[in-house]
């Protein structure tokens, strides 16, 4: 859409007010509120805001940003009431000199899909993320006590949340979302809803609002939704499998009908970056303490790198759609994460892969849970990181992973992820004094 189009469009619609949104570093959605009569101000990257109160932008000296609206992104909310009908528009964050600021999450993904525009390829990408619904208590306080009892796709009367999730996915539809499947998950309590492949940019822009979608609809029915990855003990986690593939004019260039499997040589090198970087970028995609409460054996969720046809215990599957369809399934990600981050960090590993022809392993066909650490020693099977410092330790130390960010995002990320690695480490947890208080 053009500026004009943007314009045209909102007056048609009797749009009253506009959302200016855009994502801090660490992946939490913010939004400028502008009414329409500033809508054409704000369209050509008038707007100004104070950066020096969002989480990683700028220091106090250096506050002024600006917000440059993407004209493509325009949507009506769907449940705004006529008499305040508000729309939003995506944003990048701009100097006061209109160049690109380095903390801002929507360019760095920008910079990481024009490499690989450079080296001819478009990058899709599909989400597939989960969430938890849980109930208010009687203060209006969100709980840990789930809708339901429910189980994977079933369906009601065990299911509470179906309704809400089905008002969920219609918000989202109104807004242009292309919605594949959704179901309840394992966990009780737990859904997905699965968008259909996009360029990764619209993609990483329909995550965020998705997030935004979901609480305020679930909010609207009586229900806290959450994206905290682990929230129950002894359950299945919440993950964000991010089904990616590169097109090459117009052509799946991860098919190819004469190689082993119909897999391309451009997909095994881009597996093998996934692989060479997953320890830094777990970082990124598992960016909470509680993420790798989540990446344990025995509930679904990758612990190992390493890939495979159809077995689910490795970080990336390879589905068994053909053609059009190849993709490779990243699993290891979970919703907390900053999308526009996750998706520059893992492209850029797989692109790097494409530069450097890591060697690939061969496919793994058994249960990696299974196996002794032995055997998973003699196949070459690493782990992912077990906890947020020793991500944060791999990400300092991978060139690739923080050039994707950017000197600016890196550094930043990993300051305000130390700071909450060490808060946690100084806390006395309950575990621990139901553990220790009356047996020492």
């Amino acid at each position: 859409m053009t500026k004009q189009e943007v314009l045209e469009r909102a007056r048609e619609l009797g749009v009253q007010f506009v959302r200016l949104q855009f994502t801090d570093i660490l992946g939490v959605m913010k939004n400028v509120a502008i009414p329409v009569q500033s809508l054409p101000k704000a369209l050509n990257g008038e707007i100004m805001f104070d950066g020096s109160s969002i989480e990683g932008f700028v220091r106090i000296e250096e506050e002024d940003m600006y917000l440059d609206p993407d004209p493509d992104t325009f949507q009506v909310f769907p449940w705004s009431q006529p008499e305040a009908r508000t729309a939003r528009l995506m944003c990048d964050i701009k100097n006061p000199d209109g160049s690109p600021f380095a903390g801002c999450p929507r360019s760095a993904l920008k910079r990481v899909l024009q490499e690989a525009r450079d080296m001819g390829y478009q990058v899709m990408v599909g989400p597939e993320p989960e969430f938890f619904l849980f109930q208010y208590d009687k203060e209006g306080k969100p709980t840990v006590k789930t809708t339901d009892e429910a189980g994977y796709f079933d369906l009601s009367p065990v299911d509470l949340g179906e309704d809400a999730r089905r008002e969920i996915v219609l918000a989202l539809e109104a807004m242009g979302f292309e919605i594949e499947a959704t179901h309840h998950e394992v966990a009780p309590g737990q859904h997905e809803i699965d968008f259909r492949q996009a360029d990764a940019l619209v993609t990483a822009d329909n995550i965020a609002t998705f997030r935004f979608v979901v609480r305020t609809v679930a909010r609207k029915n009586g229900f806290h939704a959450t994206f905290m990855p682990k929230p129950i003990a002894g359950v299945n986690g919440s993950g964000l499998h991010l089904h990616q593939s590169l097109y090459q004019g117009g052509d799946n260039a991860f098919s190819d009908p004469k190689q082993p499997n119909g897999l391309s040589r451009v997909m095994l090198r881009y597996i093998s970056g996934l692989m060479a970087h997953a320890k830094a970028f777990t970082a990124i995609t598992n960016p909470l303490i509680n993420s790798y409460k989540r990446l344990v054996p025995g509930y679904e969720a990758p612990v190992y790198i390493a890939w495979s046809m159809a077995n689910r215990s490795p970080m990336i599957r390879v589905p068994a759609s053909r053609g059009a369809g190849t993709r490779i399934e990243l699993r290891s990600p979970d919703p907390s994460c900053n999308p526009y981050l996750a998706l520059a960090v893992t492209i850029r590993a797989g692109l790097d892969g494409l530069k450097h022809k890591y060697e690939i392993p061969a496919p793994i066909t058994r249960n990696i849970y299974r196996m002794h650490e032995s055997e998973r020693r003699e196949l070459g099977i690493e782990n992912l990181p077990e906890s947020l410092a020793e991500a944060l330790d791999h990400l300092e130390n991978d060139p690739v992973v923080w050039e994707a960010l950017g000197d600016h995002i890196a550094s930043r990320f990993i300051e305000a992820k130390r700071v909450e690695w060490d808060v946690y480490r100084h806390e006395v947890h309950d575990w621990e004094l139901e553990q220790y208080l009356s047996v020492y």
